[in-house]
């Protein structure tokens, strides 16, 4: 069972475009790195919606030309990949949820935790409405529904209006696309052009893809309204200070992706730096645990002036391992994904630079494999601050209690993982790397306990719930 965060979930949608299942399909393909459970794509020809999911990675969903070229017609279309973080992996779970209301047909695709989904959940069935999923998207189609205002976009508002936490969310009807971002913009989430067509995905790699324009990124708080040839926008939303999820830099967005402002591989670099700069090694070379810290490990070298070797091999095959429920092959997982190189690390002190350390069992294996290969010191660099803290807004983590720097300290935890030597980077560090970005726009959260708002306690416990099945 790999102890790393696990990713959220990718959205998708275009506007006005004759292959638009094809192009949803390939930007799912990009953003596959943000959910591997599940895909789906939903489609409207301008009189009635086409939608098909499944579990499974985007490619063996959509294993058949035949379901986007003969079933999902019509130039609009929204796609989501997922990893459950409210809500568990089930059939009825899969995005894009479709609904029949009042207005007509409405699909949703959603990043993100809605903190206070619990509460209006259970509101709402006391007062006798009925859920088909687990998943708080379905409490936001519900408030729309239920909403008195006159128009579609006047509803969405109203609902969004109820809500706390984040979201990244894309709506389609069968004559329009609209998306949103919460006040505080959590998730990211762009929009691009391609020639006629507008394009919205959680990621830039998404636009790249199908050879789409990064335009730029949708504002906290904002709503496009994409309809005809309009894209009409608005802030209808308090402002707040923005708080991004700074793991989106360290760990989950593609580094050839422009988030926040800025291209991840820059500020992965720039960490990598930072980190040397506060625990530099006395060793032969600098490895990385592949493939998210690639960039750290490569600023960390250059930093110090030493060399970046290849030190682990990731097999990039291995599927879903940590699902499975025998110790045995959790046990398998590691030497599943990484093998080492061992004429490279025979005899060898070695600098081994990761993105995070959750529970310390993976980095523990990964620390006696290289030892194992023949390494003589290992120096562990950890281009990230100690996580004590459980995220609330989109990221699948553990309990406090199973966050190993929620209990030990750093030498305790160097003691554990078996390292000669254990450096994380500060919190300081961290806002250093992220430069001409205002630093007060992130959410740190995890490494400090300080929520951008309050989290509702009934929330919190189902969140840990939903983590056990994971960990």
């Amino acid at each position: 069972m790999f102890d790393t965060l696990k990713e959220e979930c990718g959205v998708f949608g275009i506007f006005n475009h004759p292959n638009a299942a094809h192009y949803t399909y390939m930007g799912l393909y990009a953003l596959q790195h943000r959910g591997q459970e599940s895909a789906g794509i939903a489609t409207t020809d301008g009189k009635q919606f086409y939608l098909y999911k499944n579990l499974g990675y985007v490619n063996d969903v959509f294993n058949d030309e035949r379901i986007i070229d003969d079933f999902l017609k019509g130039k609009i279309a929204i796609g989501h990949n997922r990893y459950s973080t409210t809500g568990s992996n089930r059939l009825e779970n899969i995005q894009p949820l479709v609904i029949n209301f009042k207005k007509g047909q409405l699909a949703i695709v959603h990043n993100g935790n809605i903190t206070n989904s619990y509460k209006l959940r259970k509101e709402m069935e006391e007062k006798g409405s009925i859920f088909q999923t687990t998943m708080d998207s379905e409490v936001i189609l519900h408030l729309i529904a239920r909403s008195s205002k006159e128009t579609l976009p006047e509803m969405i508002i109203d609902a969004l209006k109820q809500l706390k936490g984040a979201y990244s969310l894309i709506f389609m009807t069968e004559k329009c696309m609209i998306a949103a971002r919460d006040p505080y913009g959590f998730r990211p989430l762009s929009i691009g052009k391609l020639n006629d067509s507008v394009i919205i995905a959680s990621e830039s790699c998404a636009f790249d893809i199908i050879g789409a324009d990064f335009i730029r990124d949708i504002k906290p708080g904002e709503i496009l309204i994409i309809e005809h040839d309009e894209i009409k926008s608005s802030q209808p939303f308090e402002p707040k200070t923005p708080k991004h999820c700074i793991f989106e830099y360290i760990y989950f967005a593609r580094p050839d992706s422009f988030v926040f402002g800025e291209y991840v591989e820059t500020i992965r670099r720039r960490m990598g730096h930072e980190l040397a700069k506060e625990h530099p090694a006395d060793v032969d070379f600098v490895i990385s645990v592949p493939d998210s810290s690639n960039a750290a490990a490569l600023g960390y070298a250059r930093e110090l002036g030493i060399p970046y070797e290849l030190g682990l091999i990731r097999n990039h095959y291995v599927g879903r391992t940590f699902i499975h429920p025998s110790q045995v092959k959790r046990d398998f997982g590691v030497r599943i994904k990484f093998n080492p190189l061992r004429p490279v690390l025979k005899n060898k002190k070695v600098a081994v630079v990761d993105d995070s350390i959750v529970r310390g069992t993976t980095s523990k294996k990964i620390i006696r494999m290289i030892r194992d290969a023949g390494a003589k010191e290992v120096h562990f660099r950890i281009s990230s601050p100690p996580i004590t803290d459980p995220c609330f807004y989109g990221v699948d983590t553990p309990d406090k209690s199973k966050l190993i720097a929620a209990t030990y300290s750093i030498e305790e935890i160097r003691k554990f993982l078996g390292a000669d030597s254990l450096g994380y980077l500060s919190i300081d560090g961290l806002l250093k790397s992220i430069n001409h970005i205002d630093k007060n726009k992130f959410c740190i959260a995890c490494f400090n306990g300080k929520y951008p708002e309050a989290i509702d306690k009934n929330f919190e416990k189902e969140k840990i719930n939903q983590a056990q099945i994971y960990f």
